[in-house]
């Protein structure tokens, strides 16, 4: 029971990084109705900018609190990610208002590669840290009922509760506040929102700038846990069946989503891994994204799509 207990918490905690990544497919899906393929690259992108001005800031002003400088490199990210959504915008967005989803979904391929060679440019192509003071040393907890007590990473732990934070903060956003509603009006017909008088361009740069901190504070604590690399991109490729499986218009769909799809992965590599040779934890999610696109299209919690004609 002990060894369920830790690997259902490990899936638990990664589930809710996998569902801090898919957060940013369905701020921009609920906005615009298109699938964004630059989030992965989002994701790289913010992680590579907190990493090397967290490097820069000591450099640049000689401040030797590793705290203070975190700090003022998440904020500079920030403001990098909030101009990122207003140029998105101002100079793709804007030029395709009413356009077709196909359009648009090749709009953000153009963008994924854009910001990539950007980073890139600017940031340079190594592996980097972010430490951000997270313990590594493990806990072992429950001691009393457990034999040897529960294996539990405390950086898990924290990346987890963080996740959660922003999440929960996310959920009541879209529910309770007016700009949140605007948001679900958008996302619903383009022309009917202006025609009510809710500003289109802003509306859209808001949701950038909101996928954008989720995209830092992603890429933030993937970053801390695995070093920031290029292949941190690929994190949007993880973060699909969590979509698919929760519904792309459902802030609460990513999150059971993402449970769902990390305690599958570790229970599945675990128990049914030694029977088909191990591996499973890499296509399972896969194949559960695929059985329910074949029973449940719009994914736990999406919205049924009638067309009527």
């Amino acid at each position: 029971m002990g060894f369920f207990l830790e690997t259902t918490i490990g899936g638990l905690m990664t589930g809710m990084l996998y569902a801090l990544v898919a957060l940013g497919f369905v701020l921009i899906f609920k906005a615009s109705r298109v699938f964004n393929f630059a989030q992965g690259v989002m994701v790289l992108f913010a992680a590579l900018a907190m990493a090397r001005f967290s490097e820069w800031i000591p450099q640049w002003t000689g401040i030797e609190s590793k705290v203070l400088s975190n700090v003022l490199a998440f904020a500079i990210a920030a403001l990098l990610m909030f101009v990122v959504a207003w140029a998105v915008e101002r100079f793709a967005l804007r030029h395709l208002v009413n356009q077709s989803e196909t359009t648009l979904l090749m709009a953000t391929l153009g963008i994924a590669y854009f910001l990539e060679g950007v980073g890139q440019s600017a940031f340079g192509g190594n592996i980097y840290k972010i430490d951000i003071g997270m313990p590594k040393d493990p806990l072992y907890l429950f001691r009393n009922v457990f034999d040897g007590g529960l294996l539990v990473d405390p950086e898990d732990l924290i990346s987890a509760a963080i996740a959660a934070v922003l999440v929960a903060t996310l959920a009541l956003f879209f529910q309770k506040t007016t700009t949140g509603r605007a948001l679900r009006a958008v996302a619903d017909d383009h022309q009917a929102a202006q025609s009510v008088g809710i500003p289109l361009a802003r509306i859209w740069v808001i949701v950038w700038c909101v996928a954008g901190v989720a995209a830092l504070v992603a890429g933030m604590v993937w970053g801390s846990k695995l070093g920031v690399q290029f292949s941190l991109s690929t994190l949007a490729l993880r973060a699909l069946p969590v979509v698919i499986l929760g519904g792309l218009t459902s802030v609460p769909g990513a999150i059971i989503g993402g449970l769902i799809i990390g305690v599958g992965e570790k229970l599945s590599e675990v128990y049914l891994g030694p029977f088909v040779g191990g591996g499973i934890e890499i296509w399972f999610a896969y194949v559960l994204a695929l059985a329910f696109l074949l029973v449940r299209p719009q994914g736990l919690f999406g919205e049924k799509i009638i067309d009527r004609v």
